[in-house]
């Protein structure tokens, strides 16, 4: 066995459990991130186990949504428009999956990421402080009324299929269950056996912690190249040095699209930005996590106060936040509960990595010693610890029990 570590670049929440999960499996690991581990996308998101986001946005229907939705001012799509020219190739592909035998393909490989995520987590934190920060909780679609949720009803198609049918409240005994909510909100679609994060940037954070104290290594760095001698990996070169390694895991979330052209790959990976809304020291509080399904936005109890968050802005990873989704997030936020005072907000924006066929980028890139895990659009934090998992098995010599074929980077970078 060598004495190079497997250098893991990227510490959000795939690139620590992968990091995690090598450790256990006895190899010499060391983590490497341009920030502070778990403050990119893995810090800002809504902190849900989303073990119920089968269905993906390219549905069939949206064809025929997507155009009024970008032109509606109170639509939680945006566009910067400056850089849709560059999206077009990209946007392309993203349509041509809308279509109903393409979603049911795309469901049927997101099911085995996602349906077991609680567990995952719990089975990367058991008897560990981290522990705390996971919470068992039911899950529920917020609908104006019970005509709403049933014009849902393809997307609700799409989660019987992973098992997922929901207890559906409506009229006064909505408020019963979830007294925030205002009077205007008279259907909810209930799934039991959920769970969500409370703190998902400390979480993340604790949990590179503990890699650490167990032999890990964690490099502060900016990774300018990945050396290859013979078409393996031999070295990452970053700001503050050259390392070598024996294998590199490539979990940096959108950045990752940076590294695959330093490769030579250009790797089809745009920007859904996402953003968030924190209400602090709020007079109340939902009973369980929630989607507002009008505005496509989470909301979630946590330790800081109550997050919401959502909206999609397709544009640049490199351009700075817009002041339109977080206005549209306050503004739903106020609709949905009338009621909620608060102290102040803390508001946030962050990019999630997406695909057109809305799968992630998981297994080896050739023979190059080179494995990717990024691409996980709405679902990095849920689906990180099975991803983690999975490519462990994999640089471990072991074949997962999971049929990697769909996940697999060739599919773009053959």
């Amino acid at each position: 066995m060598t004495d190079k570590p497997i250098i893991v670049i990227g510490a959000g929440m795939c690139g620590v459990s992968t990091a995690t999960w090598l450790q256990r499996f006895g190899h010499s690991v060391t983590l490497m991130d341009k920030g502070a581990p778990g403050m990119g996308a893995s810090f800002g998101n809504a902190g849900l186990l989303a073990q119920w986001a089968v269905a993906p946005v390219t549905s069939p229907a949206l064809w025929r949504d997507a155009p009024k939705l970008l032109l509606d001012p109170n639509s939680p799509l945006f566009m910067k428009w400056a850089y849709f020219p560059k999206m077009l190739p990209w946007l392309a592909q993203f349509l041509s999956h809308a279509n109903d035998a393409a979603t049911r393909r795309i469901v049927s490989n997101l099911i085995p990421l996602l349906n077991d995520a609680v567990d995952q987590h719990k089975s990367l934190v058991r008897g560990k402080d981290m522990e705390r920060w996971i919470c068992d909780s039911k899950f529920s679609f917020v609908y104006k009324s019970k005509a709403h949720f049933e014009a849902d009803s393809y997307a609700w198609s799409m989660k019987k299929l992973a098992g997922l049918v929901p207890q559906i409240v409506t009229g006064g005994a909505v408020q019963e269950c979830e007294p925030i909510l205002g009077h205007d909100t008279r259907c909810l679609a209930v799934l039991e056996g959920q769970g969500h994060i409370t703190n998902p940037g400390q979480y993340i954070a604790e949990l590179a912690k503990h890699f650490v104290k167990n032999g890990g290594t964690f490099i502060h760095a900016q990774v300018r190249d990945l050396v290859r001698v013979n078409g393996q990996i031999s070295q990452i070169e970053t700001d503050q040095g050259t390392f070598e390694c024996s294998r590199a895991v490539v979990t940096a979330g959108i950045w990752s699209k940076d590294l695959m052209k330093k490769l030579g790959l250009k790797v089809p990976l745009e920007t859904e930005r996402g953003y968030h809304v924190i209400f602090e020291n709020p007079s109340q509080m939902p009973r369980n996590p929630m989607l507002v399904v009008s505005g496509k936005f989470g909301v979630n109890p946590m330790q800081m106060g109550l997050r919401c968050a959502g909206t999609v802005e397709l544009g640049d990873h490199h351009a700075g936040p817009s002041k339109a989704p977080i206005r549209l997030l306050k503004r739903h936020a106020k609709e949905a509960f009338p009621d909620l005072s608060y102290s102040g907000t803390q508001e946030w924006m962050g990019f999630r990595p997406s695909t057109p066929d809305s799968l992630p980028l998981i297994g080896e890139l050739g023979n190059s010693g080179i494995y990717t895990g990024f691409g996980h659009q709405h679902v990095g934090l849920t689906s990180g610890p099975k991803t983690g998992r999975l490519l462990a098995q994999m640089i471990d010599g072991n074949t997962p029990n999971v049929d990697m074929s769909p996940y697999a980077p060739a599919r773009y970078t053959a």
